[in-house]
């Protein structure tokens, strides 16, 4: 029912009320929206068509399988990443993982149009029917396009023929490292793309905005336990090969690795197993048992923490900075348990000197004391009349022989070696001083080193 058939049946004198101007006014709003709402479906209906049209029209004789501007200009493609998350990286593989909205632009003559839009926003089924670069990534072990719950694309044509090709990717690349300086090594994990086919003389590749932009990593987008992502820098590199010389866009991602895991698990255990190794300094030399605990218990620590620091490592044929140290502090721990020996070893050999002065010592004693013996009988067969009161006494086996009467006869007695308890070997006394000096000394040296190199390192990637 349309204003024009209500209006005849309101009386005059009604529409004088106040009651029946606002039913008026609700008809001709209501009308009114009714009116605009067809209008834009129309208007709406016809934009659909033109679309349509232009699309068909830019398709019609369209060949996919040649490149823009071929046979006049070199293809140009404009790149730019947008990191949505990093990580994580493998060393035992030496690869990284990172997820990313790769962005591709290019212009391409043959798909200029002329509509009541600048853009057309299309979805990834009409990237499959025009022309779009072959990139992929030279270090690359796996890539994924994500597809769920439709191929994770878009697609844009501006009115002058520019395109933006845009997808998300998961790419498994290669990071080589350098562990020398392991834990405290710095990164720099490339990430390198390109055309499979077209030369450079065909396709070329160039960022869309400066070096500081072009790679561009969320805030919230590291993954990383181990590392932290300090920075990233752009480049491009010409390589070349059989069939040509080919565009290699190049984006490094700067790593540091963090020390405090490794400090916690492995520096700070063999530090103290070389402190526990050198408490067998200060217990004196006769406790045997409890010097060979400290030294065998202290040497399988150590071996122990050099295999499983290496757990984590790829089977490098390199010494890292962290072998170095377990190996510093092995010899530490072992060379104190060959101190132990070399202590005892000199203890009980002047135990046996002492033992054997004394047997001799009683030898010579019993074969005076037969000599004397043997002259007393003597004397008492040569002068068998003598009575009791001679001067010349009698030897009897119950009676002893009294020497000092016989200024002749003397015994001399060895005096008995003093026996001392709780004894310190000065070789003990050597390593309490020696040891800790040379082990203080090490670290001082080792952490001054590698944290100093690791400033410079610093300094060179920000004046870089």
């Amino acid at each position: 029912m349309t204003m024009t058939t209500l209006l005849p049946r309101i009386h005059r004198r009604d529409l004088r009320s106040s009651s029946c101007l606002p039913l008026l006014l609700c008809l001709l709003l209501l009308s009114h929206s009714r009116c605009e709402a067809k209008f834009n479906s129309t208007r709406s209906s016809k934009d659909i068509t033109t679309f349509t049209k232009i699309l068909d029209s830019l398709l019609d004789g369209y060949d996919n399988r040649l490149r823009p501007g071929l046979g006049d200009r070199v293809t140009e493609v404009k790149t730019d990443i947008y990191v949505t998350s990093f990580g994580p990286v493998s060393d035992t593989d030496m690869e990284y993982t990172v997820d990313v909205f790769f962005r591709q632009s290019w212009k391409d003559e043959r798909l200029k149009f002329h509509g009541p839009m600048n853009i057309l926003p299309l979805n990834n089924l009409m990237a499959s029917k025009i022309w779009t670069p072959d990139t992929f990534f030279h270090n690359g072990k796996k890539s994924v396009a994500h597809n769920m719950t439709m191929p994770n694309k878009l697609l844009r044509i501006m009115e002058d023929g520019t395109l933006l090709y845009t997808m998300r990717l998961t790419v498994q690349a290669e990071c080589p490292m350098h562990l020398e300086d392991f834990p405290m090594d710095s990164h720099s994990c490339p990430l390198k793309f390109g055309s499979y086919a077209y030369t450079k003389t065909e396709v070329t590749y160039i960022w869309t905005r400066n070096a500081s932009e072009s790679v561009d990593v969320a805030a919230d987008g590291s993954r990383l336990n181990q590392y932290d992502l300090v920075g990233q820098t752009v480049g491009k590199e010409t390589i070349k090969s059989s069939t040509g010389e080919y565009t290699v866009m190049t984006a490094h991602f700067h790593l540091k690795r963090k020390i405090g895991y490794f400090v916690i698990q492995t520096y700070l255990p063999c530090i103290m197993t070389v402190i526990l190794s050198q408490v067998s300094f200060w217990l004196n030399r006769e406790s045997v048992p409890a010097r060979t605990v400290f030294g065998v218990t202290t040497v399988l620590t150590m071996t122990t923490l050099s295999i499983s620091a290496r757990n984590s490592l790829p089977k490098v044929a390199y010494a890292t900075a962290m072998d170095w140290f377990i190996a510093v502090c092995y010899a530490f721990v072992f060379s104190a348990l060959i101190e132990f020996a070399t202590v005892n070893y000199f203890t009980k050999r002047g135990w046996a000197w002492d033992g054997k002065t004394v047997v001799e010592d009683k030898r010579k004693e019993m074969s005076i004391t037969k000599k004397n013996n043997a002259y007393a009988v003597a004397v008492a067969n040569y002068y068998p009349s003598l009575t009791k009161d001679s001067p010349i006494p009698t030897i009897s086996k119950c009676a002893p022989i009294d020497h000092t009467k016989s200024p002749a006869i003397t015994v001399t007695k060895s005096e008995q070696p003093k026996k001392t308890f709780n004894s310190v070997s000065k070789i003990d006394r050597l390593s309490r001083i020696m040891f800790p000096v040379l082990f203080g000394t090490f670290n001082l040296v080792y952490w001054a080193t590698y944290l100093n190199r690791e400033l410079v390192i610093k300094d060179m990637e920000t004046f870089s």
